[in-house]
């Protein structure tokens, strides 16, 4: 199926490895020019060099260094149509083990505040143009809270609110926004955390690589009529009707 988006241009974050790159590499598949960041210099860079992907070095884990990333990208790619925000996740702990309130801020700044900063930058000239995509990776603490995780399922939600409200404002303007929530997939964090994939429904971890098509499908033309959209892609493990 043709998506499309040949010609259009990405900036994906967080996307030197994991589901972050896989979005990317599905995008680039789909004849869009895709700027991914990272980190780590020589991880962004050597992924770019291996799927036709410009690099960017910027760390999106706050507002600052994400408004950073946007800039960058439509310096790099002359504009910016699709944006996948994107940024790593809090550390566990339960609520009698954070007891400090700044870990919760800290947690808000990663993975909500992170991805408000790069839709302030990105969306208003999506706007003007009457065409954008935005699709947000999160997770499924947003859908279903996980244990141990409250960090993580209290900032996920905030930015899942934050995403809903800004889908309504913009959807006559032509710009979609929605989400995706992962579940278990083959990336390296989670191959370390040793998962057990008898837990879910699917009976197997998901693949990175079936989770960008997924992005670039949300991204596409065919996709214009969805959008407020917090879709999760994780084999039936969660037990919500919503």
């Amino acid at each position: 199926m043709d998506l499309g988006i040949e010609g259009r241009r990405a900036a994906v974050a967080a996307a030197s490895q994991g589901l972050g790159l896989a979005a990317a590499v599905a995008l680039a598949a789909e004849g869009v020019q895709v700027a991914i960041c990272g980190r780590d210099r020589a991880k962004v860079e050597a992924a770019a060099a291996e799927h036709g992907l410009v690099p960017l070095v910027a760390d999106v884990g706050t507002p600052d260094g994400a408004r950073r990333f946007v800039t960058d990208a439509h310096r790099e790619l002359g504009g910016i149509d699709i944006l996948v925000p994107n940024a790593g996740g809090p550390p566990p702990g339960r609520f009698a083990d954070v007891t400090d309130v700044e870990s919760y801020a800290r947690a808000f700044e990663l993975s909500c505040l992170s991805t408000i900063a790069m839709c302030v930058e990105a969306v208003p000239a999506m706007r003007a143009q009457k065409w954008g995509r935005v699709v947000a990776i999160t997770s499924l603490a947003a859908r279903q809270p996980i244990p141990h995780l409250i960090l993580s399922n209290t900032a996920r939600a905030g930015v899942t609110g934050f995403l809903k409200t800004l889908a309504g404002e913009v959807a006559a303007d032509g710009v979609t926004v929605n989400s995706l929530q992962p579940g278990f997939h083959g990336t390296e964090r989670v191959r370390s955390m040793g998962v057990d994939a008898s837990s879910i429904p699917a009976g197997a971890i998901g693949q990175p690589a079936d989770f960008g098509t997924i992005a670039a499908f949300l991204c596409s033309e065919h996709a214009r009529f969805i959008t407020g959209a917090a879709i999760p892609v994780d084999g039936g493990a969660s037990g919500g009707l919503q």
